[in-house]
């Protein structure tokens, strides 16, 4: 059976963690390197790491640090933020990123998707999704969570599933940061809807969450932050736990 992922993120302002609460209110949570070497210890089976103003402020991905990070870590991670071209992916595939996360510039121009799959494979592009229910429906945001767009949720990761896309991040804006758990409806419909892995981010803050997360969806990973930046849960701790229920993880 395949193994349930837990991955830690990684939120990058001015080449620091930051942590915030609906997407607002951020506030430091420490040195990504030093927090990157100690999920590995830990147990992550993933890391993801966004540069979160990237976008925003209209420059790339912090390369720097994306090398940095490769150069002490063995663990899978992903790097997402300010990648609106096949160059701008291709730099951060060579800098040591193993996959791309892309967002924005995929609502803007659908077709990136497809132009990066097909140059590095589908399993290096990760959409990432934020999404927020309005009115009964849920929508795509972009700019960090500043723009709503027309684009439902299900219809986008579907439509990006089909371009090439090989794994959905799945974020709830109302949940992230809340601590108050998982929002199991919008993963659950998602996760049944594509054939492609997706992982659940926003608002885990118990083990309880994980189990809910993974035993009522069909998540294959489940992203957490401040969590485990602020050592709240252990991630060796957790996966215990998630062994003893008997749901299937990488001790």
């Amino acid at each position: 059976m395949l193994k349930k992922r837990i991955i830690p993120c990684l939120d990058i302002k001015d080449g620091w963690t930051v942590k915030g609460v609906n997407f607002e209110g951020l506030r430091s949570a420490g040195d990504p390197l030093e927090l990157a070497k100690r999920y590995e210890v830990e147990g992550a089976d993933e890391l993801v790491f966004l540069d979160i103003t990237a976008g925003v402020e209209n420059r790339g991905t912090l390369l720097s640090l994306v090398k940095n990070l490769a150069g002490h870590l063995s663990i899978p991670f992903t790097v997402g933020g300010g990648i609106r071209t096949l160059e701008d992916a291709r730099k951060v595939i060579e800098a040591g990123a193993d996959k791309i996360s892309i967002n924005s510039a995929a609502v803007s121009n659908p077709q990136l998707i497809n132009d990066i799959a097909k140059y590095f494979g589908n399993q290096c592009v990760v959409l990432a999704v934020d999404t927020n229910k309005i009115e009964n429906d849920w929508w795509v945001y972009t700019q960090g969570g500043r723009n709503r767009t027309n684009k439902r949720c299900l219809d986008w990761v579907k439509e990006a599933e089909n371009r090439g896309a090989g794994e959905i991040l799945l974020t709830s804006m109302a949940a992230d940061g809340t601590e108050a758990g998982y929002s199991l409806e919008i993963t659950k419909q998602v996760s049944s809807l594509v054939n492609i892995p997706v992982i659940a981010s926003g608002g885990a803050g118990s083990e309880q969450d994980f189990i809910d997360v993974f035993e009522q969806t069909k998540a294959t990973g489940a992203l957490a932050a401040s969590l485990f930046h602020f050592e709240k849960l252990k991630i060796k701790t957790l996966k215990e736990t998630l062994w003893q229920q008997e749901i299937p993880v990488r001790l």
